[in-house]
């Protein structure tokens, strides 16, 4: 499998405490991989490096070929690497399309001149982009509710939501930030079916999630860290069955059980 995002030697330090240290790690194109770990094992900050929002202390961050370490967030986006958070971030009192339309200009607006004019290029940009929302809704089940206001939908809606702003951008790899967490089992079985069809789209997929049986049926590997260090990878059912794995969360003495 090639090589999307390469990660080597990734760590970061504040201070005399280091959040992830020495990290190793890759995206196939195409594949959906999850990072697990406990409470403070260091996944979000990880992804933060990963993604340009926290600069690393050291390694390298290669997208598509490329040296991308401590690049801008923005600029990664333009690259075709974006990241959602963890809370929903839908503006209120705006419909779902009006919402989604925010991820299609990051990569595609026209600029202030041509949309304040409405000129041929920004109305051809309206165009492309409205077109590209539509697919989306359709795609990840929002159609129905695509002109209802966004902040009045149920939360798992809401995360759906926030996963077609992401590809509205246009990217070729998405992280995800617990893109379940305080769903229904319902709601996240909803939220896993929409991660697969991005996934069938071509699209390479990180996600950090809590959710065992959420990440077991999504990922087709799994990243578990542990105080800011890989601790094992690997698919996962093996992973979780590793017992470093079992006592890092349930403490000392279940790994030998």
């Amino acid at each position: 499998m090639t090589a999307l995002l390469e990660v080597s030697g990734l760590t970061r330090r504040y201070g005399g405490l280091v959040a992830v240290s020495d990290l190793n790690v890759d995206v196939g194109a195409g594949e959906i991989l999850g990072v697990i770990g406990p409470n403070g094992a260091g996944k979000t900050t990880a992804i933060n490096l990963m993604s340009g929002v926290v600069r690393p202390s050291s390694g390298r961050v290669v997208f598509d070929g490329a040296d991308v370490t401590g690049l801008a967030p923005h600029r990664m986006v333009q690259r075709g690497l974006v990241r959602t958070q963890q809370a929903t971030a839908v503006y209120p009192g705006h419909t779902v399309r009006e919402n989604a339309l925010r991820g299609a200009y990051t990569t595609g607006f026209p600029g202030p001149v041509h949309a304040f004019l409405g000129t041929s290029r920004a109305r051809r940009m309206r165009i492309a982009a409205d077109e590209r929302i539509e697919r989306l809704l359709e795609l990840l089940g929002l159609t129905d509710v695509a002109d209802s206001v966004a902040d009045a939908l149920p939360y798992g809606l809401q995360k759906t939501l926030g996963l077609v702003i992401a590809l509205a951008a246009s990217p070729r790899l998405v992280m995800l930030d617990e893109p379940v967490a305080g769903l229904s089992a319902e709601e996240a079985d909803h939220v896993r079916d929409a991660i697969l069809r991005i996934r069938a789209q071509g699209i390479s997929v990180l996600v950090v999630d809590h959710n065992m049986r959420f990440m077991s049926g999504l990922c087709d590997r799994v990243l578990v860290l542990h105080h800011g260090q890989e601790l094992a990878l690997g698919r996962p059912q093996d992973v979780l069955a590793n017992p470093a794995v079992i006592e890092a969360y349930l403490g000392r003495g279940h790994g030998n059980s």
